[in-house]
């Protein structure tokens, strides 16, 4: 009767046996074989071909006394801010889920922009907003164009949803050239162009013009990551009535400073954005992340001050740089920012990991990215300390070289 069993088993294994027909074997295998059903008939299972090799998102972890790692504000929430979201989080209805779409959050967020709340989607983080946009606006097989560099949560996204992510690259100096993004979005047949504007990570951008040419040239849905446009001056936020085929999207975490609460938006035509509540899950947004989001965005004169103080601490830093870089000429490139962040290439390629490693050896976290490096603004303490050990590395470097 044992080897009936193991027989039965195999052909369950092998076949698309009925629950019945499963069912007989385990049974089987429990009475004769006196196992339990784990041991008996446990069937195999294997990862597909699209996540299998994939791994965990790690950031740099550690406890530095200095992040320029990550892109966030410097700047804490002040007082008063804290204080409302404090005095509201005790009349929050914890048994009850959420507002659906959001509406106090999204009429506070269109508020602060100045524009129309019936164009404006929240999400939980701008991430989600992605994902829903990749796994829903576009079918499996379809086309989507990105360039690089840029963030590479786009692809991934893009390999989630087993649509075909075709990559422009920007070549040397980092920049989009429209004619060719055009060329290949006609050429693909891409149903979606995804990009950043300003750019994570070069810190550069495509002005409004550029960026109007590009919608008005191809029938793709054009999706705009304006998450450090307000670092910058070339936001399309107030045109996107005036396109058929425009989403942009923006976040909390950069100029907003909220990075801890996950908390973005998708800003599109009435068709659009409703198209995106319909496929987005009901409560994606939690109670507390709407409730202080609309807070913060109420303090319109704290987040422009705020605004103001990360800009003149990034045209700090790139003017320090700057500084050194003349000290030591043709030991690395420097891009002008738009972001708050700032973007290198050291001359030799080996020498973005060896500046990385010796920074983190000094208690600074900056971000590696293959042969360049990508340092957020700090506050001018923070940003002077970065300089300090910046200038001390590229001395020595020069010591040991004419010591031979």
């Amino acid at each position: 009767m044992k080897e009936d069993c193991f027989a039965e088993k195999e052909r369950c294994l092998a076949a698309d046996a009925d629950p019945q027909l499963l069912g007989w074997a385990v049974l089987a295998f429990r009475t004769f074989w006196k196992t339990d059903e784990k041991e008996a008939f446990a069937l195999p299972y294997a990862l597909n071909d699209k996540i299998r090799e994939l791994t965990p998102y790690e950031p740099i972890s550690g406890a530095f006394q200095i992040r320029l790692d990550a892109n966030e504000s410097y700047l804490s929430l002040p007082e008063p801010v804290l204080a409302e979201i404090r005095a509201r989080l005790e009349k929050l209805d914890f048994n009850r889920y959420p507002d659906p779409i959001g509406g106090e959050l999204c009429r506070a967020f269109a508020g602060y922009y100045g524009i129309d709340p019936k164009f404006v989607t929240a999400g939980n983080g701008s991430d989600e907003l992605i994902s829903i946009l990749a796994n829903a606006f576009l079918m499996k097989g379809d086309a989507m164009l990105t360039v690089a560099p840029d963030f590479s949560m786009y692809q991934f996204y893009a390999s989630i949803s087993e649509i075909d992510c075709v990559v422009l690259d920007k070549g040397p100096e980092l920049s989009i050239d429209v004619d060719e993004l055009i060329r290949k979005a006609v050429e693909t047949g891409a149903k979606m162009i995804l990009f950043s504007n300003p750019c994570n990570p070069t810190s550069l951008g495509l002005s409004r013009k550029q960026v109007r040419k590009l919608i008005r040239s191809v029938d793709s849905l054009v999706v705009l990551d304006e998450a450090y446009m307000d670092f910058w001056d070339q936001s399309l936020l107030s045109e996107v009535e005036d396109y058929e085929n425009l989403i942009i999207l923006r976040t909390s975490s950069k100029a907003i400073g909220c990075a801890a609460i996950r908390l973005g938006f998708a800003v599109a035509n009435e068709r659009l954005s409703n198209a995106l509540r319909a496929v987005k899950s009901p409560y994606n947004v939690n109670s507390f992340t709407q409730m202080a989001g609309t807070v913060l965005f109420q303090h319109k004169e704290l987040l422009e001050r705020a605004r103001r103080q990360i800009i003149c601490q990034r045209e700090s830093l790139y003017d320090a740089l700057l500084s050194v870089q003349k000290e030591f000429p043709g030991k690395y490139k420097l891009w002008k920012p738009e972001t708050n962040f700032v973007f290198i290439k050291p001359e030799a390629p080996e020498d973005a990991r060896r500046i990385f490693e010796f920074l983190l050896k000094n208690q600074i976290a900056i971000r590696c990215m293959g042969n360049y490096l990508r340092i957020t603004a700090g506050s001018p303490e923070e940003n002077a300390e970065l300089i300090k050990l910046w200038r001390l590395w590229f001395a020595e470097e020069e010591k040991n070289h004419e010591n031979g």
